[in-house]
């Protein structure tokens, strides 16, 4: 039922758009974006998800899973393809960690490696905003550049006044929908801790991963007739795929887009282009999940000897 919902919001704001979007400058927009472009950024965005590979392998060896590149391959390759096309049958990160942990014999450090994976990369976007809003204000002439700096010591203040509060609250304290996502997290962060030399590894890495990403919105949109200083895209794109992360829509398709298409109009940017470089981005993402799946399913008749695609799909079958 939950997923129908989300399927609804998609859906919804997607067709919202559309009606309340100028049409004329949504063709516009498209036709500007050429074929080869395309190709090369999803080829980009492949080589990034390569670096995320060797991101979570080194965090499930820091939990005592050993586990080797191309095996770390196939579960990640299935994360991916379920996150994005597989909605309905099982989460990505909970796919890629039963079969991690399968592999390992190490359940709970599978899990709890694709758990830190996740806070490592909510991290990595709270660092990209810092940093764009810090270098952004340079980039703003007059009122604008004050208001970018007020709102940003605002929200610096509020997001160190919060951070006590999360760590020190009683996990009982908490609402029961909340208590489970919270105390994985807060295992992770404790995980974390005690192994400084992996987070730090695994920090480096989802950050050059993270700005490769923005790098490619950044060409998408200079072929759509965006042109923004580059702080403001650090600032403006990582936004919006947090408001993507919201659990209200299918894997964040449609509130990301309009996120960012809104935060771009202040800068002058028609709401029509940000929109539309935004779906071209999830398009890629989608090719990218779809890449993900092939690779998951080549991988497994290789290391199975033929099963079939039916068979890879039992580990979530069995989770429910």
């Amino acid at each position: 039922m939950k997923v129908w919902v989300k399927a609804a919001v998609s859906v919804g704001l997607l067709a919202l758009l559309f009606y309340l979007l100028p049409l004329n400058q949504v063709r516009e927009a498209v036709s500007r974006m050429p074929g080869r472009v395309w190709l090369g950024v999803l080829g980009l965005f492949a080589l990034g998800h390569m670096l995320g590979v060797q991101k979570w392998r080194l965090l499930l060896q820091a939990s005592r899973g050993r586990i080797s590149y191309f095996d770390a391959l196939r579960c990640y390759g299935a994360g991916l393809f379920a996150n994005l096309c597989l909605p309905s049958i099982v989460g990505g990160d909970v796919l890629r960690a039963m079969m991690a942990g399968r592999l390992t014999g190490r359940m709970e450090a599978a899990f709890l490696s694709s758990i830190m994976d996740r806070v490592i990369d909510v991290a990595t976007l709270a660092i990209l905003i810092t940093a764009g809003a810090l270098t952004a204000r340079t980039a703003l002439h007059g009122w604008s550049g004050e208001v970018l700096t007020a709102a940003f010591v605002i929200g610096i203040g509020l997001g160190l006044l919060a951070i006590p509060f999360v760590l020190r609250r009683p996990l009982a304290a908490w609402p029961k929908r909340l208590r489970r996502p919270v105390g994985r997290a807060l295992v992770a962060l404790r995980h974390l801790a005690q192994r400084p030399a992996s987070a730090a590894m695994a920090l480096t890495i989802s950050i050059t991963i993270q700005s490769l990403f923005v790098l490619l919105n950044v060409w998408i949109g200079g072929q759509i007739g965006i042109t923004l200083a580059l702080p403001l895209w650090f600032m403006a794109w990582p936004l919006a795929k947090v408001a993507g992360l919201m659990p209200i829509s299918l894997g964040g398709l449609a509130v990301r887009d309009a996120t960012f298409g809104a935060l771009l109009v202040p800068l002058g940017v028609p709401m029509a282009r940000g929109v539309v470089a935004a779906l071209v981005w999830q398009t890629v993402m989608i090719a990218g999940g779809l890449l993900g799946g092939v690779s998951w399913w080549l991988l497994s008749r290789r290391r199975a000897g033929g099963a079939s695609f039916r068979d890879l799909l039992a580990p979530a079958r069995e989770h429910g």
